[in-house]
């Protein structure tokens, strides 16, 4: 009875002290710098929104772009332009509200989506990246190997693996106990900076967090890795100078998109813990989170002579509905 009354004690502060909500500390602390933060990065939120939307429209749009590359292209601008609206809505709230709030419901929230959206996207470039290694090395087996079925199955697995390891991040998380403080220091519900507010042991988490971790490296890395070394050494067999400056055309791109997310990525996460890091972290997490999704569809497009073509086509054609309209 003793040890039930003491049990049932515990159970009573914890209720009490339980957190129904979030506070966020934000980018920065510095009053002065909240208006021109916030007008920067609505350009930013604006910019991703508008640049993913076009270039999603413009493959639907345009028959010539219904190829392999251009449907996980496709994707990539969708999972941009989805994880664009899970922080950055709030984090430009943040910039001109005294208090940033998020109920402890959201933030479940905004880490489940974050979690499915980043990983979705690490598999994305890790499907496209395949897809250039069978076209540059195998091309005569790339309409078998890059079938219309495989593409879907790259992608239905690629968000098979985002969900769950969301599902995963999301229910260990949701297993803690947050008392005392609530105050995040980020812009958005993070693991870390979550994991540093429990009162209960995070032992599961950090695991967890350890193996997504390990096995993104492992399926993404070592596809991506050898992918690119098979490219490069058929890069250095090829005798014609118009084939090589070709593949480099065809990869430069992607090599570009991947080298920003993974390496703004590990300079988040693979640092040493202290109060530094942490503001460090913020900042390079912006990179990966508001940066590179702006980025990415200048990066396919200002190069891309079929994007250009699109383009110039889907402006034909909204001309001449304008002019058709108007009579």
């Amino acid at each position: 009875m003793l040890i039930q009354a003491q049990y049932m004690k515990q159970m009573a502060v914890e209720n009490d002290s339980l957190i129904t909500e979030f506070v966020f500390m934000g980018l920065t602390d510095q009053p002065s710098l909240q208006l021109p933060l916030f007008f920067m990065f609505l350009l930013n939120y604006t910019a991703t929104v508008i640049g993913n939307l076009s270039l999603m429209i413009l493959i639907c749009l345009n028959s010539h772009l219904h190829t392999p590359m251009y449907f996980f292209l496709f994707n990539l601008s969708f999972v941009d332009f989805c994880y664009s609206f899970v922080c950055t809505p709030k984090m430009l709230m943040g910039f001109v509200s005294e208090k940033n709030i998020i109920s402890y419901t959201g933030c479940m929230t905004q880490l489940f989506f974050f979690g499915f959206f980043v990983n979705s996207e690490c598999y994305v470039l890790t499907a496209m990246t395949y897809d250039r290694y069978v076209a540059i090395c195998k091309p005569l087996m790339y309409a078998i190997l890059m079938s219309p079925r495989m593409c879907f199955l790259l992608m239905f697995g690629s968000y098979l693996m985002g969900l769950a390891s969301a599902m995963a991040h999301t229910g260990c998380m949701i297993r803690l106990s947050f008392c005392d403080s609530n105050t995040i220091n980020h812009y958005m519900c993070e693991i870390f900076p979550l994991l540093q507010l429990s009162c209960s042991s995070t032992y599961a988490n950090e695991l967890v967090s350890s193996l997504i971790a390990c096995i993104v490296v492992i399926v993404s890395g070592l596809v991506i890795l050898t992918s690119y070394i098979s490219i490069l050494l058929n890069i250095v067999h090829m005798s014609s100078a118009t084939g090589w400056s070709k593949a480099m055309g065809t990869c430069g791109s992607h090599i570009v998109t991947v080298s920003l997310f993974y390496g703004s990525g590990l300079l988040t996460y693979v640092k040493p813990a202290s109060a530094e890091s942490v503001d460090q972290g913020k900042f390079f997490s912006v990179l990966y989170t508001l940066v590179v999704p702006m980025l990415n569809p200048l990066i396919y497009s200002l190069r891309n002579k079929d994007v250009k073509l699109a383009t110039k086509r889907t402006v034909m054609r909204i001309r001449s509905w304008c002019v058709f309209s108007s009579l």
